[in-house]
């Protein structure tokens, strides 16, 4: 059995035991963003893979986008919607626990979740193989080194032609999210004027990516970043969405690239709001921000009942 043969069969049986865990928060619908192939991505080759994790799962390969669409109860929905924009790097999609832990906090508030898949760079059998190793236990806590930050750009690798291709076509992704679910909003209960990101590391990138496109009917309504910074240049938009970002004290470039934000936001007298918390990376949970979320989203009035 050859090495790519070896991995999905290894990930399939490891997926199948994964399973029972899931079912507690089974998605409404699973559709395919695009009718037929993604643009742009239609001569890409490498086939998807599903690594599953603790309480989730990491999907390397994503080249035909698909959307989970997570709805509340229907006499409990408010209106709002959230397309939810995993981590990682632009290199694979990380669905935790964590993930599902905010979809059910948010759905139990009435508001709908759309989880988009969005493209992620192309990985061989080989290079999945070493991005799932687990790090030797003397390892210690994860290092970032510093980089400068302008114009609340805090891309690593901003001068990758390939990486900076991914993320122009996961933006092109969150564009066609954020139409689709407008398209939808009467089927599903939503308000087409409180559709926001919620972007989580690379995710929070795609977030801003869209927004800073500008194109009508495609730009989110309100923006939540867990630390997820921008991988572009930033220039306050006219009409600015409300932000609410959330980042740990010791994580580098993305800490410093959310202050730069921040600031940004705040000196156009636009909605921001900024949480820094003094705990290790990659450790924030719902039970620490999911509170003060919910009441940031009152105060915003995106989680008023939307009209009959």
């Amino acid at each position: 059995m050859n090495l790519r043969k070896a991995i999905l069969h290894s990930l399939c049986a490891a997926c199948l035991a994964f399973l029972p865990s899931c079912a507690a928060l089974a998605q409404q619908h699973t559709l395919n963003l695009y009718d037929g192939p993604a643009p742009g991505s239609q001569d890409w080759t490498q086939p998807l893979v599903v690594h599953p994790t603790d309480g989730g799962e990491d999907r390397y390969n994503t080249t035909q986008p698909r959307l989970q669409v997570f709805l509340p109860e229907p006499d409990e929905a408010g209106g709002a919607a959230i397309i939810m924009l995993p981590g990682g790097g632009l290199r694979v999609l990380g669905m935790g626990g964590d993930m599902h832990e905010t979809i059910a906090l948010l759905n139990e508030q009435g508001v709908a979740v759309i989880v988009l898949e969005y493209r992620t760079l192309q990985r061989t059998p080989e290079e999945i193989v070493r991005a799932t190793a687990p790090r030797p236990p003397a390892s210690g806590p994860i290092e970032f080194p510093s980089m400068e930050i302008r114009n609340a750009n805090a891309n690593p690798s901003p001068d990758d032609p390939v990486l900076s291709e991914v993320l122009r076509l996961a933006t092109a992704d969150g564009q066609a999210a954020l139409r689709l679910v407008r398209s939808r909003a009467a089927e599903w209960g939503i308000d087409p004027d409180r559709v926001g990101m919620f972007g989580t590391s690379a995710g929070g990138g795609v977030a801003f990516g869209t927004m800073m496109a500008g194109e009508d009917g495609a730009t989110p309504d309100f923006i939540v970043s867990n630390f997820g910074p921008a991988l572009q240049d930033i220039a306050v938009p006219e009409d600015a969405p409300p932000l609410f970002l959330i980042t740990e004290s010791w994580h580098g470039p993305v800490t410093d690239g959310l202050v730069a934000l921040f600031q940004m936001w705040i000196a156009e007298r636009e909605n921001a709001e900024l949480h820094v918390y003094d705990v290790p990376n990659f450790t924030m949970t719902p039970d620490l921000w999911g509170d003060r979320l919910l009441e940031w989203m009152r105060e915003r009035e995106l989680l008023e009942t939307a009209p009959e």
